[in-house]
């Protein structure tokens, strides 16, 4: 019998097949940006509160020095993108995926996410502080030294990731499968960790964390 873990739907984002090429001074210039393309640039130094994206698509696209705090995503596809340090602090984002994209240090803290994949990316020392997620999928993607305390997570899956080292404490693991992820060490206080879904070899790892001794009888 296959162990392989039943990947869980959510809905994917709603985008129409009729898009309009766009420059980095369209972006950067209006408030509320929508049903548009825009492919292989830089976006640089990009600022405003509650900015709006909906039914866009961002293809190779690297953004730096960007503040976007409360920024609304929905219905929007980030491939190959590198979002590396962005502030999407208190956003909210629907029906949105990340694939394939660089994402280190990016700060999601406080916002709220639903239906949103994140595919192949890497999103190490991450800031996931205080965030409300649903229907979320993270698959084949690291997550090493991430900050995620102190959120509520529902209907969040993890698949196939790296979470070594990743901070856990106040956020409450019932129902959450790590069973298939890899970390030697996690930043999570053991009230959290109740209905955990982990294998034998991370509750060794587990125990090791919180001062135990845990005895082979195999060997005795």
């Amino acid at each position: 019998m296959s162990n392989k873990k039943k990947v869980m739907k959510i809905e994917s984002p709603i985008i129409t097949s009729e898009l309009s090429e766009l420059m980095p001074d369209d972006v950067q210039s209006n408030a509320f940006v929508e049903m548009g393309i825009v492919q292989k640039c830089v976006i640089e130094q990009l600022t405003g509160q509650k900015k709006t994206f909906d039914k866009m698509i961002f293809r190779q696209v690297t953004f730096t020095e960007c503040t976007l705090t409360g920024v609304e995503l929905t219905d929007v596809i980030f491939e190959q993108c590198d979002l590396s340090n962005v502030d999407f602090s208190d956003a909210i984002i629907h029906r949105t995926a990340f694939k394939n994209c660089k994402l280190i240090g990016i700060h999601l803290s406080g916002s709220t996410l639903r239906n949103v994949l994140f595919d192949q990316c890497i999103a190490d020392y991450a800031t996931f502080r205080f965030c409300n997620t649903k229907q979320v999928i993270i698959q084949d993607s690291s997550l090493r030294h991430t900050d995620i305390s102190f959120s509520k997570l529902q209907k969040t899956e993890l698949y196939r990731s790296n979470l070594d080292q990743a901070q856990l404490s106040g956020t409450k693991m019932n129902g959450i499968d790590l069973s298939d992820c890899q970390f030697n060490g996690l930043g999570v206080g053991v009230e959290d960790l109740q209905g955990c879904i982990i294998t034998r070899e991370q509750a060794y790892i587990f125990a090791s964390l919180f001062g135990l001794v845990v005895k082979d009888d195999s060997l005795v």
